[in-house]
């Protein structure tokens, strides 16, 4: 097995015990990176000299330090929406395409000092608007099972990094599914955490809970590790202070015999396509045989809709109003879509949209009085093209805008409850399927715990085994994936030493 193949939870491990140096593993992520990347286009501005600088002290720490941090010595990759001291963070955007941060964001400043070291940045669409990690700066993510095909979004370039073993670890974020999507198709973990859990000193509207941040790993125990490492309070998001934050690694042993266990196949609003349905039935088949009970809700969240198209387009309105007034080329389509939705809707849209809400909310949390988990699929349809900006149609349902076909998510972002992307096997089209898994609100250690559980039926059980792509056949450089790419980014200036290059 290569050194990079391990989880981050051996790799810490290995570390700990100095028989590996964070300097060789990093030196491994880099050359992984090198040799796969070209097929996929998952990573955007890279920084190996400062890496490798932060390696060679993590190493020099070890055995010097008593005890170290969580993610002492670990590589990371972070999604190029998230701000990163020195090292240029575009948002796949043309108006930030040389911009260079003074400082990073509250995650990434909280991971450093917990040991993580910053190598490179991961593709995301433009401004983070869609679940198609394309945008004219950096080009587009292929699938690792099929780069013709889409890797999801908006943590694509996250997912598909992760698949390929160029990190142990990734940073996400989530507003209508941006990370658990992703995840799904490209066969790893992706946790949407309780909101407030990890904070984010960047959300404009400090008391809103669409949009979190969160932790991306190949597995469950890696993903609650990196959890663990996020967690804290801090004075610029509201949401995050007075929250309990509970440990949520190691995570604990959970008996599937006790559980009470819940399944939708579409929140009885939902357009899924039947390749979908077939895999999600056949999970939740095998499943029932394991836990206490598996019972079907009869649930219809239609008004879900609406309610998050109004509360999608009041949060872009804050993102991006000023934008749109003086510099509107600026903006892709998806995020001019949503922020001239905004147009015609009113306070007392408004209005009803948080009362919506509220009983999506009172939905959920009065299911979890009879339930331990919630499970549904994670999106409707395997993978289509990245040529696609979205899926169109799902199932002969014409879709009303780039974002219903995530639906599946977003009715649970609405609830605000924790959300997991646990890897299942394949489809019959033989891309990677993944399980939503959803937990009681603020009880993320749980849902964790439950995920790690169901993992564990992959030892003896395909359908929920983790699938890996073949390295083999990412072999070939694809530049088709760059072709969108109206120029490069800007670089320059002071910056340049700290900004690096696309691999």
């Amino acid at each position: 097995m290569s050194l990079v193949e391990h989880s981050a939870v051996e790799l810490r491990s290995l570390i700990q015990s100095r028989q590996i140096s964070p300097v060789e593993l990093l030196d491994d992520c880099i050359a992984r990176m090198q040799a796969i990347n070209p097929a996929v286009n998952a990573l955007c501005a890279t920084d190996f000299e400062r890496a490798r600088s932060a390696a060679q002290l993590a190493e020099a720490q070890v055995g010097r330090r008593s005890q170290l941090p969580l993610l002492h010595g670990l590589p990371l990759g972070v999604k190029d929406l998230q701000a990163t001291e020195g090292l240029l963070t575009t948002s796949g955007n043309v108006r930030l395409r040389a911009h260079v941060p003074v400082k990073d964001n509250a995650f990434v400043a909280r991971l450093r000092g917990q040991g993580a070291i910053v190598t490179a940045k991961t593709n995301t669409p433009d401004m983070g608007a869609g679940a198609n990690s394309r945008n004219p700066v950096w080009g587009a993510t292929g699938n690792p099972f099929n780069p013709d095909l889409n890797a999801g979004g908006s943590s694509g370039g996250s997912a598909a990094a992760l698949a390929t073993d160029m990190f142990p670890l990734c940073t996400g974020s989530d507003t209508g599914g941006s990370l658990r999507i992703p995840a799904a198709l490209c066969g790893v973990v992706g946790l949407r955490p309780s909101p407030g859990l990890i904070a984010n000193d960047d959300r404009p509207l400090g008391w809103s809970a669409i949009s979190v941040l969160g932790p991306m790993g190949r597995d469950v125990a890696d993903t609650a590790l990196m959890m663990q490492a996020s967690m804290g309070p801090h004075p610029m998001d509201p949401l995050s202070m007075g929250v309990s934050h509970a440990p949520v690694w190691p995570v604990p042993e959970m008996d599937l015999r006790g559980l009470r266990v819940a399944y939708t196949e579409d929140f009885g609003t939902c357009a899924v396509d039947p390749v979908v349905r077939r895999a999600f039935r056949q999970r939740v088949q095998a499943l029932a045989g394991e836990v206490a009970c598996m019972e079907a809700l009869p649930w219809n969240l239609e008004e879900a809709h609406r309610c998050f198209d109004i509360i999608r387009a009041e949060s872009f309105v804050a993102a991006f109003a000023d934008i749109y007034r003086t510099a509107p080329e600026t903006l892709g389509p998806n995020v001019l879509a949503n922020v001239e939705m905004a147009a015609s809707i009113s306070l007392g849209d408004r209005a009803w949209a948080h009362l919506a809400q509220t009983r999506i909310q009172r939905m959920f949390q009065r299911s979890f009085e009879q339930y331990d988990l919630v499970l549904a699929p994670v999106t409707p349809l395997s993978p289509f093209p990245w040529t696609q900006l979205y899926a169109q149609e799902v199932d002969g349902k014409a879709q009303r805008n780039y974002y219903e076909w995530l639906s599946l998510t977003y009715v649970v972002t609405l609830a605000t409850n924790p959300a997991l992307s646990l890897p299942c096997g394949r489809d019959e089209a033989g891309m990677p399927f993944g399980l939503q898994m959803i937990g009681p609100l603020h009880q993320d250690g749980r849902l964790l715990a439950m995920a790690a559980a169901v993992e564990k039926l992959g030892l003896h059980n395909a359908d929920f085994a983790r699938p890996r792509p073949d390295l083999a056949a990412l072999a070939q450089p694809r530049p088709e994936l760059r072709s969108i790419v109206t120029h490069p980014p800007e670089l320059g200036g002071a910056a340049q030493a700290h900004v690096g290059q696309a691999v």
